[in-house]
């Protein structure tokens, strides 16, 4: 009963914690304290499985990757508005809701711009969640919104039933890291933060979805049992008080006036949010007034979002920089005359490859049209006109670090240095194998990579591992306690499991999650390097691309040679992850649903893939076997209307020997 108690009240703590962070922007711990909570609270459930709960908040770091995401069907229709671009649209719109109330009141609230999803609630749990999809049918994203701390679970004093519409959105600080880290990997990265969102909150693995770090706001009842509701603005007001992450400023007026007063005020105010809003949005509050003005087809005729025009610039084009990333690509930069544009101060964008350039003309010298993406990322539209006695820009055949010839891929749009000694490649790369996601060296940041490079400690990579205290005491900055520390950090990262390493080692279009796929499938660095184009295509989840980026470093001598030095310096090269015993279940999807009375699901999930096969979280037509305990539930009954083979708990133990 202690536990019990002991389990319930650090659920509450830490969700207590997670409202006052993710919804109210005011944290009341430091991280480590929480940190610590957190790691209690796992141990707990992991030592009393009878004390799991799938909305605890251990849950929110993402469970079993989904074969495909259900169909939800919208009970009330997830409309749009209609949209509106100038004062004197939105003037018409007020005139029309005259002609049904002499004196109609308004809400008036920033316009997210992020992707609209639906959340329902049974008894105050937190019970499915789906996309808006055409407005009648969406997709269950239910695990991938779990992830979102801003979410919560279980509701305190809730109604009966209720279904609440939000916006799910990544903030912009979260988004420009994400772009770095994607330019970085060598990836394309998202335009904007909505992509951004829409492309993490359809990531069928969840736990990619929980590193994204994406928010929500919830602007609007959808359904309710248990209480009644008269406008919006007592809606939001209970939205709030139940513990949701409401929209900011909403504000309830009167008048024409009063609204456009509003709107430039949120206007004003757009820049200083940690979000995006691309407008705002005007409703009538009262419901019965809503009632009576009805809806078009497409579109309600009480509400109408007021759009901002997109802000555009001009401004000269001083030169052009070419920089060298970790993987050889060789990417121009526009550097222009300063200019403001959302608020803040722009003088560079990206200009991606030589064919964007020539297709838009650009040349040193123009007077050149500019805009921030998404409010975001600076881009460059066009070339209004050409300086004097300006020439088309060609980027130059050779690497400008170190001088060799530049090439060109058949697939591919940029540049490449095809160097991998190259100081430009060598910096990065390194600083991409101690990053997090990678081998996690704490304390070997890019200045610490600069230092060991200049200084000359290292050349590449494995001199990491020949590193000793003594010759980083001699450096600035350095003691022996911090020399020590990031020694031990060093040598510590050795025993990291394969997809660690694998990800290091910045293969081309091979990403974490691409990096676990393959050491999941061949479970050794032998058996990747040694592995054909075909083998590693026929993977869930991979492309002939990624195949051929992979089959392509490990038969380039340098990147082998990298390889074997590392094995010898004592990095582990096996995955921990996975033993393979055998591959009877190759090509087999295992659904694990009730409980087992022999082991647990996560050994039983261990077992399949050490035969080789998978264990997913969802059933579909393309699941082999449904494995049911006792009082097994819904997955059960969609597995029997499926057709999917379904083993008791004897039949599994007898397939496993």
């Amino acid at each position: 009963m202690e536990i019990i108690e002991k389990v319930k009240k650090l659920r509450e703590e830490i969700e207590k914690h997670n409202y006052n962070y993710y919804v109210l922007d005011n944290p009341t711990i430091d991280d480590y304290d929480y940190d610590m909570m957190m790691r209690e609270l796992k141990q707990l459930e992991a030592e009393y499985p009878e004390l799991a709960d799938p909305n605890s908040p251990t849950q929110r770091v993402g469970g079993e990757a989904l074969n495909q995401f259900e169909k939800v069907e919208h009970r009330v229709q997830m409309g749009s508005l209609q949209d509106v671009f100038s004062y004197e649209e939105l003037q018409d719109f007020t005139e029309r809701c005259r002609e049904f109330s002499q004196k109609p009141v308004y809400v008036v609230e920033p316009k997210i711009d992020g992707l609209s999803v639906s959340l329902e609630y049974e008894n105050g749990e937190f019970v499915r969640g789906s996309t808006r999809g055409d407005g009648f049918i969406g997709e269950d994203v239910t695990a991938n919104l779990k992830t979102i701390k801003a979410i919560p679970l279980k509701l305190k004093n809730a109604p009966q039933f209720l279904e609440v519409r939000g916006e799910v959105y990544m903030p912009r600080e979260t988004f420009l890291k994400l772009v770095e880290k994607q330019e970085d990997n060598d990836e394309t990265p998202f335009k904007n933060p909505r992509n951004a969102a829409a492309g993490s909150l359809r990531q069928k693995d969840p736990k990619i979805a929980a590193e994204r770090g994406l928010s929500i706001f919830v602007f609007n009842i959808q359904q309710i049992e248990g209480k009644e509701i008269t406008s919006h603005k007592q809606s939001l007001d209970y939205l709030k008080e139940l513990g949701f992450k409401t929209i900011y400023e909403y504000t309830r007026v009167e008048t024409y006036e009063e609204i456009i007063s509003q709107i430039e005020y949120i206007g004003e105010m757009r820049n200083e949010y940690s979000f995006d809003i691309d407008g705002v949005v005007i409703k009538i509050d009262d419901f019965a007034l809503r009632e009576r003005m009805g809806a078009t087809a497409k579109v309600p005729r009480w509400a109408v979002a007021y759009k901002f025009p997109p802000e555009e610039k001009e401004t000269k084009l001083l030169y052009i920089e070419v920089n060298v990333g970790r993987t050889g690509a060789i990417t121009p930069v526009a550097v222009f005359e300063s200019v403001t544009l959302a608020g803040t101060s722009v003088s560079r964008a990206v200009l991606h490859n030589q064919e964007f350039i020539s297709e838009k003309d650009i040349r040193i010298g123009d007077i050149i049209l500019v805009r921030k993406a998404g409010e975001i990322i600076p881009e460059v539209l066009k070339s209004v006109s050409h300086g004097e006695n300006s020439v088309p820009y060609k980027l130059p055949e050779y690497c400008p670090v170190c001088g060799d010839k530049a090439v060109k891929f058949a697939d591919e749009a940029v540049l490449r240095c095809p160097n991998v000694d190259c100081p430009a490649q060598l910096k990065r790369n390194i600083i991409h194998f101690a990053s997090k996601g990678a081998m996690n060296i704490d304390g070997l940041g890019e200045a610490i990579v600069t230092m060991l490079l200049d200084n000359k400690l290292i050349l590449g990579v494995a001199d990491l591992y020949r590193l000793k205290a003594e010759q980083l005491e001699s450096l600035e900055r350095f003691g022996k306690r911090s020399a020590e520390n990031l020694i031990n950090a060093i040598e510590a990262s050795k025993e990291n499991s394969l997809e660690r390493v694998v990800f290091a080692l910045g293969i081309r279009n091979i990403g974490q999650k691409g990096a676990k796929l393959l050491c999941n499938r061949f479970g050794s660095i032998e058996a990747i390097m040694s592995a054909t184009a075909e083998e590693i295509s026929a993977i869930d989840g991979f492309g002939d691309i990624m195949a051929e980026s992979v089959v392509s470093a490990f038969h380039d001598k340098h990147f082998a040679d990298i390889v074997a030095e590392l094995k010898s310096l004592g990095v582990k090269m096996e995955y921990a992850g996975r033993e393979t015993t055998d591959n009877r279940f190759e090509g087999k999807t295992f659904v694990l649903t009730g409980t087992l009375s022999s082991m647990t699901r996560d050994e039983a999930k261990r077992i399949i893939e050490s035969f080789g096969g998978k264990a997913a979280g969802s059933v579909s037509k393309k699941t082999s076997y449904v494995v049911a305990g006792e009082e097994a539930g819904s997955k059960l009954t969609k597995a029997q209307s499926l057709g999917v083979a379904i083993l008791n708990e004897q039949e599994f133990l007898d397939m496993i020997g």
